[in-house]
């Protein structure tokens, strides 16, 4: 019995196979081409398959999605945008397969739960910063898919004290300050000369005074975002984890500041903001929890 997960995101895809023997060196990873995204994402999936039949896969991409249609258009890769069909191609891809399809934000979640620092905790939010700011809720031990499968969507929670534009088509969202990518752009447009999440996170550590002003920011507008989530949704432990929010990483105590400072309802004085154990991993094991599911089901 073979069993696949998959990340679809802005790094690009993430395959692997759900085996006990399996560990970080199995991962197949490659970034998303300009034209042709299906075409290598086929042949990663096909070698991860290693000629064996395929039981189930499990597909965890960013979004937005259609969940019940199985169509994602990501907005990291442009001829996906308008849409593409990827549970039905992987389908066909490998016929007797149980295909499910989640948005990044809830595997994160799922991945938490099962493997992370949510464990036992019922309700709890689970984010990650990287390229892009994605999440996922969990209300009495359950992931929180939403209508269309977009629920959780932190990215897009409108921050005050922000006016930045987003990829969405609005303004203020976390995402357009507290993304690896929006963080990025707004440094260079201040002289920093780096270009990836990592770079940038490194160049705060050493002092850079522009990384470390994009990485405040960052931090600011995710405790906000954070504050008024957890404040409407009642919880007490929310997980971080991703590229931006690594230990050590100068996101974390004007992050920490800003959760102190407007998660003030009496009863949030116990949230707990914690690091992810997961390191970049969350989706894709989340896609893995997805794929053993569909074959218990």
């Amino acid at each position: 019995m073979t069993m696949l997960a998959l990340e679809i995101g802005a790094a690009g895809f993430a395959v692997s196979r759900l085996d006990d023997d399996v560990d970080d060196d199995d991962v197949l990873r490659a970034p998303a081409p300009n034209r042709g995204a299906w075409k290598q994402c086929r042949e990663m999936l096909l070698a991860a398959a290693a000629g064996q039949e395929v039981t189930s896969v499990g597909i965890g991409s960013s979004g937005p999605i259609d969940m019940s249609a199985g169509v994602i258009a990501p907005s990291d890769i442009p001829e996906w945008q308008a849409g593409f069909a990827i549970v039905d191609e992987t389908r066909k891809l490998f016929p007797a397969a149980e295909v499910r399809l989640g948005i990044d934000g809830v595997c994160i979640s799922l991945a938490e739960r099962n493997f992370g620092a949510v464990g036992q905790t019922m309700d709890a939010l689970s984010i990650s910063v990287s390229h892009h700011v994605t999440g996922g809720v969990s209300v009495g031990g359950f992931a929180v898919v939403g209508r269309t499968g977009n629920a959780g969507s932190i990215g897009h929670v409108l921050v005050p004290g922000f006016d930045d534009p987003c990829d969405c088509g609005s303004r203020g969202c976390v995402d357009a300050v507290a993304g690896g990518v929006a963080a990025i752009r707004w440094s260079r447009g201040r002289g920093w000369s780096g270009t990836t999440p990592a770079e940038l996170v490194e160049a705060a550590g050493a002092g850079d005074e522009t990384a470390l002003a994009a990485l405040v920011r960052a931090g600011t507008a995710l405790g906000r975002a954070i504050s008024s989530v957890a404040a409407l949704m009642d919880l007490d432990l929310v997980v971080v984890g991703g590229l931006l929010a690594q230990q050590g990483s100068a996101l974390w105590q004007p992050m920490q500041e800003a959760v102190a400072t407007h998660a003030r309802a009496s009863y949030l004085h116990g949230l707990r903001v914690v690091p992810s154990p997961l390191g970049e991993f969350g989706v894709l094991a989340g896609a893995g929890v997805l794929a053993v599911t569909a074959v218990q089901d």
